[in-house]
């Protein structure tokens, strides 16, 4: 009976979900030809088929010819690409940032990597977050095929395969590699605080905690060594807290805390030495060509804590490293934040206060950033307003909150011949809306782009070739293996062992005078009954003698050397 009743769940288990699917091969059909339908209507056409007048592709000819060197994007995709209508970014206005946005799988990841080389092939570094691994492809030659090339011969793009100069980074060695690490005291309390999201009475303690390290001359290296500290001073180093001033045992308990979750997101593997020096970032091959510097970030998504400690640190390390240098002719270094949502999730008011100040002056230094992210609304908007280039990929508006975006990134856009709302939902992959800053600092003509093809591989590098790399690489000697140095986990272990002994000591020492006093009074005792049972009689001289001042100190330092706690 069992398993006839079991037949037969199994038997409508199956029924249920051959519905299921028909059910939704249903509701796909229905979708695709709601999207026919739409797509031949003559709106729709109209709009997306040929958008631009003959005017307005001259405006977009004359506003990407600039005069000096530039970077190509693509062509100008009007009805059909138009490969005399370049469409292009000037290489000098890649430290005024820029923003590549676009839903998942419309091709921001190859707009990226396509910078990438083009920057390594004009001798600019570059530094780019490999979320995915997808971007180890530059080091390897790309594949040519029919497709690729029929699409590369209708833009304009003599298209060749190159493999380009790659160092492979992980954060601690977590990965395949050259390890980064950095010491909790150059990060400083200011930074830190920012990462830990502390308020401002918790920040000004953590100062002080710090400048207390310096005073004591304890190395804070990793995050063992300031959580040894906060331990040390919110227990026996309690005197000390008080000394300090201002710093109460509830808030050293509070960053205690907060500094224990941030370990168990995975910092301490980044924490330590040999701490990593950024201006290894800014290198060049031996043929001029610059080094494309990959960060591989497992498991990103679930750090983002760490993803963010990271980048501020190295922000905040070149910019006070880096001298002044004004605008010049291209950039001394890139940098591509790829997720950069990540970035800003759960950021506090003074973490994105910092984030918008680096961003307005580390142009000044030579140094570009551009963030990669799903929807301009991930970023701030005073960090949006910062970004002189934008490459748009395809945006959805499947739900209200999604045209709502929609609309607000339309209205950001300079006046075009575009229903850049129609466009920027229908743009296919491969394809982008595009606004750069001109060479006279001006925006140029929104122009519909089909983006141009890597040279490099679009699928990511074999891992054996990568490991190669690594293991041949210049940089791994120097930060290869991880440094455990004497600090001030060490120190304040020393000092509480002192601690320790110095408090048995005392109480050996007070046992052993009460027990010289015990032998005191007991010897004070004998005498007074020896002196009343015999008043006549003289004294023993022995007994005389322990009874003497001169006796009792002898006595008391024979007792101590008894108990080990004779003073030397």
């Amino acid at each position: 009976m069992s398993d006839e009743l079991a037949q037969a769940q199994a038997a409508l288990e199956a029924a249920r979900k051959a519905q299921a699917e028909a059910e939704a091969r249903i509701a796909a059909f229905e979708a695709e030809r709601q999207r026919a339908a739409a797509a031949a209507s003559p709106e729709t056409v109209a709009s997306t088929a040929a958008p631009l007048d003959e005017v307005a592709v001259d405006a977009v000819r004359a506003g990407y010819a600039f005069d000096g060197p530039a970077l190509e994007l693509g062509a100008l995709l009007n009805g059909d690409p138009d490969p005399e209508a370049r469409v292009r970014i000037p290489l000098a206005m890649l430290n005024r940032h820029a923003l590549i946005a676009g839903a998942t799988g419309t091709g921001k990841t190859k707009t990226l990597q396509l910078l990438a080389e083009q920057l390594s092939s004009a001798g600019v570094p570059v530094f780019a977050a490999d979320i995915k691994g997808d971007l180890s492809g530059v080091a390897t030659p790309g594949e040519p095929d029919s497709t690729l090339l029929a699409r590369t011969a209708g833009i304009g793009q003599a298209w060749e395969p190159r493999a380009f100069p790659v160092e492979c980074f992980s954060l601690g060695g977590r990965g395949i590699g050259v390890p980064i690490r950095a010491t909790v005291l150059s990060f400083g309390p200011t930074l830190l605080a920012k990462v830990l999201g502390l308020n401002a009475t918790q920040e000004s303690s953590l100062a002080v905690v710090f400048a207390y390290a310096d005073e004591q001359q304890l190395p804070l290296l990793d995050l063992e060594d300031l959580r040894e500290l906060l331990l040390w001073l919110t227990g026996d180093g309690k005197p000390e807290l008080r000394r300090l001033g201002g710093v109460s045992t509830q808030t050293a308990g509070v960053i205690l805390r907060e500094l224990t979750a941030f370990s168990e997101q995975g910092a301490d593997v980044f924490f330590g030495e040999p701490e990593f020096d950024p201006q290894d970032l800014l290198r060049t091959s031996p043929d001029g060509s610059g080094v494309i510097s990959l960060l591989e970030l497992p498991d990103v998504a679930s750090q983002p804590a760490l993803f963010s400690t990271f980048l501020m640190w190295l922000l905040a390390d070149l910019f006070e490293d880096l001298p002044e240098v004004g605008d010049l002719d291209k950039p001394k270094l890139v940098f591509f934040f790829d997720e950069a949502h990540l970035l800003f999730r759960d950021a506090s008011k003074d973490f994105l206060a910092a984030i918008v100040q680096t961003v307005r002056l580390i142009r000044s230094k030579g140094v570009g950033i551009v963030f990669v992210t799903q929807s301009p609304k991930d970023l701030p908007a005073d960090v949006l307003a910062q970004l002189g280039s934008r490459i748009q990929h395809q945006l959805r508006a499947h739900t209200p909150d999604d045209a709502k975006a929609l609309r607000a990134a339309v209205r950001t856009y300079p006046t075009s011949g575009y229903d850049l709302e129609a466009v920027l939902t229908s743009l296919g992959i491969g394809e982008a809306v595009v606004t750069v800053m001109g060479e006279r600092g001006a925006p140029t003509p929104v122009a519909w782009t089909r983006m141009r093809a890597p040279q490099g591989s679009m699928d990511p590098s074999p891992e054996a070739a990568l490991r190669r790399a690594v293991e041949s690489s210049s940089l791994l000697g120097r930060y290869g293996t991880a440094v455990d140095r004497e600090s001030a986990r060490e120190i304040l272990q020393v000092r509480l062992r002192s601690a320790e002994e110095a408090a048995q000591r005392a109480r050996e020492l007070a046992e052993a005078e009460a027990e010289a006093a015990r032998l005191e009074r007991e010897a004070a005792s004998q005498r007074g009954r020896s002196r009343g049972r015999s008043s006549d009689r003289s004294g023993s001289p022995v007994t005389d003698f322990i009874g003497s001042r001169t006796g009792q100190t002898i006595l008391r330092e024979i007792v101590r050397g008894v108990f080990g706690n004779r003073r030397r």
